[in-house]
Formats: structure tokens, sequence, C-alpha cells
């Protein structure tokens, strides 16, 4: 006889195999024809340029952040709206001191900029920007 424990170990090892014999049987099963293009980051269907290793923007972060924040609060809205009528006035002053208070955070959040979303153009660099600044640095080092 299993202990409660031992019934979860065994459900653990089962996951393990199941998870394994499906990769293996994906390994060995897939075509393997590996193409220039298959070996590309994919980057939202963008091509990639420059180096993979540039700072990331922390502002897809905070969008993502902020979006799962007002996400989970509007969920909590759900039940509230069917149930409110059987709490009364009480259950709908609660509601409405939930959504003023969902409302100060969303207008702290505009207010402080993190919801607009601006896009730096990039800087490219070129040839002849980059040895029209080499000469002007060997110019101020002579003089």
């Amino acid at each position: 006889m299993l202990t409660e424990f031992g019934k979860i170990f065994v459900f653990i090892l089962l996951a393990i195999g199941f998870v394994g014999i499906g990769i293996a049987t994906a390994w060995i099963l897939r075509p393997k024809r590996p193409t220039k293009e298959k070996s590309l980051t994919y980057e939202c269907g963008e091509d990639p340029i420059g180096s993979p290793w540039v700072k990331f923007n922390i502002r897809f972060y905070v969008v993502a952040l902020i979006f799962l924040i007002f996400d989970v609060e509007v969920v909590l809205l759900f039940p509230w709206a069917l149930t409110y009528q059987d709490y009364g006035w009480y259950g709908f002053l609660t509601g409405i001191i939930f959504l003023l208070i969902l409302g100060l955070g969303m207008a702290y959040e505009w207010r402080k900029g993190d919801l607009e979303w601006e896009r730096p153009k990039p800087i490219v660099p070129h040839m002849k920007e980059l040895v029209e600044k080499d000469s002007e640095i060997t110019e101020n080092v002579e003089s």
C-alpha cells in the first residue's frame, strides 16, 4: 500500500517518463534538414539585424507586467459582477472602491509615462561618419 507521498512520487515519475518518451519519439521521427533560414534567430517575423548582444528595452517587460497586473484585477470583476446583488449595498460599495483603486493605479501608470510606447529610431553608423570622427579625434590629439 502506497502512502500519499508515494502516490505523488509515482505520479511525478510517470509525468517525467511521459515527457521523456514524447521528446525521444519526436527526436527520432522528426526530419533532420537544417537550413540557414531555420538556424536564424526568430524575431517575430523580422529579419535579425546586428548583434544579438544588445540591450533589450525594459519597456517590453514593464508593459507586460502592467498588463498582467490589470488583467488579473479585471478578472476579479467577473465574480463580483455576478454576485454583488446578493450582498446588497455592501457588495456594491466594495466593488466600487476596488474599481476606484484600480483606476487610481491606472492613472498613476499613465501619469508616470509607463503606458507610452515610443520606439527609438535606430542609429545606423555609416563608414563615412566613422572615418570623419576618427580624423577629428586625431586632429584634436595632434593640436
